[in-house]
């Protein structure tokens, strides 16, 4: 390895590392759109607070759970609180293609991502304080642990089981997070009424565009930069299965979506385009053009189909991240059995296996700290609040200074 090439392959992971840290935003802003007015500062402070805390939890504890560099092919390692200063040439350190710290902070980002899809799925109705409780402890000791087990070089690597970039260990951890955290808190109030389900729409979707745009372009660094390297053939062909999954995604859930409910719904696409995003994540690098449209076109396709059976399980998610994570990362994942290199039954029941253990150790934990939460400190806002908004709330601000409760929820629904 010379210097030259060690110099270009850590350029590249630094900015996907970037482009990963910018799918923050994209978040923040999907989130902002999909809520009502009265909640936007909320949403905003929380995704924002993530990945403060997400960041400084994987420097003290996370990082060295998820890659403790000992206990190869087991359940768990830890090889102490805090950062190291690396010893030696730095080129020595990951085959030449990265350093100690750019290693650390991509998958810092990665681990801030994760708690990043519980706070959409949890919003207009969770105090704050509890909520950020929930994430410093879930990416702090929950995701490295699950990521450990693959990515880590854990139980789950030696069994064979694949995920290039995070379908299931980071997309579907968080949905099934999300999904634990939605049952111990409960739906909106005034959503599931005796006449049926009361729609509550998103106040913004110009900014809710804005966000799937943002991550759509911030997936070039989390799918690229998982290349481990600035390998050109790589790189670009993980670029080409990304776009074109994505683009398949928001096609499929158009029509998906105008079968189902006989009107063009912008939301849905925009879950489609990150339905497509999800479901390629997990085999990235080993797809080809064809099979790269397949998978994203699949996934589009569930959007709407679970939003819809979500519902009805009146499991209240605002933004839809069970659907685009957890739903679209385990087809993702399975589809590396269906489409990859190593494609077939065996691979298709390791892949499951993994689904499996790490969906319900973090559906498991993430109820486990709700529910504790819920029985000491309590979890969800008062009816008066929620009416109100958290915006004013929780924080005594408004996010748009011309009406700030124009959509406030009826006491008449109740």
């Amino acid at each position: 390895m010379n210097e030259a090439l060690f110099t270009a392959n850590n350029l590249w992971l630094l900015v996907s590392t970037i482009l990963v840290f910018i799918m923050h935003l994209g978040f923040a802003t999907l989130e902002a759109g999909f809520v009502q007015k009265k909640n936007v500062v909320n949403i905003l402070f929380k995704n924002t607070m993530i990945v403060a805390i997400g960041l400084l939890t994987y420097a003290i504890i996370g990082f060295n759970l998820m890659y403790p560099g000992m206990n190869e092919g087991g359940l768990f390692g830890f090889s102490g609180f805090g950062l190291s200063l690396p010893e030696g040439d730095p080129i020595d350190y990951a085959s030449g293609n990265y350093t100690y710290w750019t290693d650390f902070i991509f998958q810092g980002m990665f681990a801030a991502t994760c708690a990043t899809i519980v706070s959409g799925a949890v919003a207009e109705r969770i105090k704050l304080g509890p909520f950020l409780i929930f994430s410093a402890l879930f990416v702090a000791i929950c995701y490295p642990i699950t990521g450990f087990w693959n990515w880590g070089g854990g139980w789950l690597k030696a069994a064979g089981f694949y995920d290039f970039a995070g379908s299931t260990m980071v997309h579907a951890a968080g949905g099934f997070a999300a999904l634990a955290a939605v049952l111990v808190l409960g739906p909106r109030r005034g959503k599931y009424t005796e006449s049926g389900i009361r729609p509550i729409p998103g106040h913004s979707m110009p900014l809710a565009t804005i966000g799937v745009f943002l991550l759509w372009f911030g997936w070039y660094g989390f799918n690229g930069g998982s290349v481990l390297s600035a390998d050109p053939m790589g790189v670009s062909l993980v670029f080409v299965t990304t776009t074109l999954a994505a683009a398949a995604g928001a096609v499929a859930a158009f029509f998906a979506s105008y079968v189902l409910f006989k009107s063009h719904d912008l939301s849905m696409v925009l879950n489609g385009i990150l339905g497509g995003l999800v479901g390629i994540t997990a085999g990235a690098d080993q797809m080809g053009p064809m099979a790269a449209i397949l998978i994203g076109g699949i996934a589009g396709l569930i959007i709407p189909f679970s939003v819809v059976f979500f519902d009805r399980l009146k499991i209240d998610d605002p933004v839809g991240a069970t659907t685009v994570h957890l739903i679209c990362g385990v087809w993702g994942t399975l589809a590396v059995g269906l489409f990859g290199a190593k494609a077939g039954l065996t691979q298709v029941l390791v892949q499951l296996l993994g689904v499996g253990s790490i969906g319900l150790f973090s559906f498991a934990a993430a109820f486990g700290i709700m529910y504790v939460l819920k029985v000491t400190v309590g979890i969800r806002v008062s009816e008066e609040e929620e009416i109100k908004g958290l915006d004013m709330g929780e924080h005594e601000m408004s996010a748009y200074a011309d009406s700030p409760h124009s959509d406030q929820l009826s006491l008449s629904v109740h």
